[in-house]
């Protein structure tokens, strides 16, 4: 297994395992969805809405991985700075830096 000393290293990996812009949109929305619930639990202080995080991003991440790109998760080996790529995507993507359609 490949060790990576630093988010600055690994992140090069994280894009190349996301290389379908259709994987691209997936964790697009599953991520903005994540951050809903987030906000909605800051809100209301419900914690269903973790739950909600955890399954909308982990969910739209996973399905896209297993039947689009068709490679596994980083998160099963990097939990950490798949997350942190995972946000760094969706605000690049927010910039204009990756396509997704």
């Amino acid at each position: 297994m490949k060790r990576f000393g630093s988010f600055k290293e690994f992140y090069p990996y994280y894009l190349e395992e996301h290389k379908l812009p259709r994987t691209k949109l997936f964790h697009f929305i599953g991520t903005l969805a994540a951050i809903l619930f987030l906000i909605a639990l800051a809100y209301t202080r419900n914690p269903l809405f973790i739950l909600g995080a955890l399954f909308s991003g982990y969910g739209a991440a996973w399905i896209s991985h297993f039947f689009l790109e068709k490679n596994k998760p980083a998160t099963f080996k990097y939990p950490l700075y798949s997350l942190l790529g995972d946000y760094r995507m969706f605000f690049e993507i927010l910039m204009g830096r990756h396509q997704i359609f």
